[in-house]
């Protein structure tokens, strides 16, 4: 992946633009990436991935939920408390 740092990506932006239509840009601000700049085509790829995955944990959800494979809340936030106070 292609790397430039912040004020190259804001001079060269045009260019950028173009490039990230075939890979993506990772933009570096104080050597550290802050941000990658994708084409839409592949943002909407992402979003669409990101969706699906929801919707098979929601089903997965449901599922136990028919199968009665629940947790009471006492029990879910005693967890909770657990790991967050050691």
């Amino acid at each position: 992946m292609e790397q430039l740092n912040a004020t190259e990506a804001k001079r060269e932006f045009g260019e950028l633009l173009i490039k990230a239509q075939t890979e993506p840009i990772s933009i570096i601000k104080n050597g550290k990436p802050i941000a990658v700049i994708i084409s839409n085509k592949e943002f909407q790829e992402l979003e669409a991935f990101k969706e699906q995955i929801l919707k098979m944990a929601i089903a997965e959800g449901m599922d136990d939920l028919r199968k009665g494979k629940t947790h009471s809340y006492k029990s879910v936030f005693d967890s909770i408390n657990r790991k967050i106070n050691g």
